[in-house]
């Protein structure tokens, strides 16, 4: 079963070749793990070692230096700016998509009794601040059950019934980590809005994989990564705050970058922009690293065929899968991105994990959350690639643990 063919595959093929090429980390084997750190592009490490080494030479103490990288700053905050297509206003640097879910849901000024409505699907990222506020404050926290995510209809559904005139935010992701399923977050959004809810969502594997448009999407706070799916360092990330959810929402942090001077009685006037949220102590290579990610995405590889081609290619994937006997796939086809979750009768996710690293040197992880083992399709995967995947997804779903033929071993000649 060939993957479909592009709209011009030589433009494929040879865009694809330079992309790989620009891609170290893609020949250490089947590169199916972006959901949880994206392979660093070359033009990126090469910055971040500049950056490192003028570190190093002049140090960190220079004001010059330490001014020209609040200008580095203001660049990564317009390009993460970009691909959420909001105003670099409503963008602050962090440190990670946690941080902005820490953001969005620690900045609301609770009170016992309020509620706060998730689903059992989330990540610990953005369910983690929610457990602070139900034992710090007393807030009520709604877990729904929305199978899958793959039912549209029922899931607004949930929501709908769920979020009343004590609810103050809705948090949910964007892509759910655990089973692929993009969620519906427009039509939730406007159900929490006409009921004084603010929207709080996890972008974590959505950003850089699919459009985003926090707008559109009707979201009031938007947190990402830097690692996964915008291929940045680890340790970056961004929220996007929108400029309403910012007069609702205190910061939870306090720092040089809080304040955008002192009058002249020594009071701080705080930003009215979203920078106000943004922490200190930022790792100057890290953010340069982020900015040239996002940059080398928008520029050299191209966003709209980034979003075409992992998502064409995560499709062909998950069907695939699907038509091998004994594999179970959980991601619902009809709203999926480019993760694919799957079981494998006989085995359990980490026996087949570990398998199939060490047949195919494929890089995967396991979900305990759902029992499954995910594999993350980006715009660079080869279809060579994931039909050498599927062949061993098919051979293990063949045998068991005990049955598996063993592996072929290399022979070295001349050793006793």
């Amino acid at each position: 079963m060939p993957p479909p063919a592009p709209s011009d595959p030589h433009d494929d093929d040879e865009r694809l070749a330079a992309v790989r090429a620009a891609l170290p980390a893609l020949g250490a084997g089947i590169y199916l793990n972006t959901g949880t750190s994206g392979p660093l592009p070359a033009e990126t490490a090469a910055v971040m070692e500049q950056m490192a080494a003028y570190e190093l030479a002049v140090g960190r103490g220079h004001s010059d230096g330490f001014h020209e990288f609040l200008q580095r700053l203001e660049e990564a905050r317009a390009a993460v700016a970009a691909l959420l297509t909001v105003d670099v206003d409503d963008i602050a640097v962090t440190h990670a998509a946690t941080d902005g879910m820490n953001i969005g849901i620690n900045g609301i000024d609770w009170r016992p009794g309020d509620r706060a409505i998730t689903t059992r699907m989330e990540h610990p990222g953005g369910v983690g601040p929610l457990y602070l506020q139900r034992d710090r404050n007393g807030v009520e926290v709604d877990f729904l059950d929305i199978g899958d995510g793959g039912d549209h209809d029922a899931v607004i559904g949930a929501f709908d019934r769920a979020i009343d005139d004590r609810t103050r935010a809705v948090v949910m992701s964007h892509v759910l980590w655990s089973t692929g399923a993009v969620m519906p977050v427009r039509a939730i959004a406007d159900i929490a809005r006409a009921r004084g809810a603010l929207t709080i969502v996890d972008g974590a594997q959505a950003a850089g994989a699919i459009p985003v448009d926090v707008h559109a999407l009707g979201a009031d706070v938007y947190a990402i990564p830097g690692q996964k799916w915008l291929l940045g360092p680890e340790g970056t990330g961004a929220v996007a705050v929108t400029r309403a959810a910012r007069e609702r929402l205190a910061p939870s942090v306090a720092s040089y970058f809080t304040f955008e001077h002192f009058d002249s009685s020594g009071g701080a006037v705080p930003w009215r922009t979203a920078r106000k949220y943004e922490g200190s102590s930022f790792h100057r290579p890290s953010v340069v690293g982020l900015a040239r990610s996002i940059g080398w995405l928008s520029m050299f590889v191209g966003l709209p065929w980034i979003h075409e081609r992992g998502t064409r290619m995560a499709a062909w994937a998950h069907d695939r899968l699907s038509a091998i006997p004994g594999v179970q796939v959980l991601t619902p086809r009809r709203h999926m991105a480019t993760l694919v979750s799957f079981r494998i009768e006989g085995w359990t996710p980490q026996e087949a994990c570990d398998e199939l690293g060490a047949r195919v040197f494929a890089v995967t992880r396991t979900l305990p959350l759902v029992d499954a083992m995910r594999i993350s399709v980006g715009f660079y995967t080869s279809p060579d690639e994931l039909e050498r995947f599927a062949d061993a997804v098919g051979l293990l779903a063949a045998h068991t643990p005990a049955t598996m033929p063993a592996r072929r071993t290399l022979t070295m000649l001349g050793e006793a």
